[in-house]
């Protein structure tokens, strides 16, 4: 007879040594805010021979909880344009409740800015993808987002704008 157990360690328990390893959990997700508009519906639902122009916004916060617990959101906003009319714009404000256990300090804003949103995004683009649907249009399917890359854009800005200020 074959053994198949093997040591199973889940985030956030302690390792062999008595330390606790790294982990996030998701306790919850949700809608904060969610708009849809089609300001020229019926009409911008029709056929049409030019391609809208889409803008996509990403932002991200985060914070912490009393209860040792943290919320993070991820918001986008979707606009798409046929020349200079709109023909729908979104706005969505997906979030989530981590526990996250085992992270130093120093790399709880990366981990909060990066790692969680990267959990929370298929089902903010599932949303989008949906609600573009119900409203008419094809589906609306966001590219993936490269969190780090967001990040790390942000963070220069902000020390730019720290540098420029003293």
């Amino acid at each position: 007879m074959t053994d198949f157990s093997a040591d199973i360690t889940p985030p956030g328990a302690n390792g062999a040594d008595g330390t606790v390893q790294p982990g996030i959990r998701i306790l919850a997700q949700f809608i904060r805010d969610l708009s849809f508009e089609s300001p020229h519906a019926p009409d911008s639902l029709r056929a049409s021979n030019i391609q809208p122009q889409i803008e996509l916004g990403v932002e991200l916060n985060a914070k912490g909880r009393d209860d040792a617990l943290f919320e993070v959101e991820l918001k986008l906003t979707a606009r798409a344009v046929r020349e200079t009319e709109t023909v729908f714009h979104i706005e969505l404000v997906y979030a989530g409740l981590f526990q996250i256990v085992g992270v130093a300090q120093e790399d709880m804003e990366p981990v909060l800015m990066i790692e969680c949103p990267r959990y929370l995004f298929p089902f903010a683009r599932r949303t989008i993808a949906d609600l573009t649907a119900e409203g008419g249009f094809p589906p609306f399917m966001l590219e993936p987002i490269d969190f780090a890359a967001v990040y790390t854009a942000r963070r220069a800005q902000a020390e730019a704008q720290t540098s420029g200020n003293a």
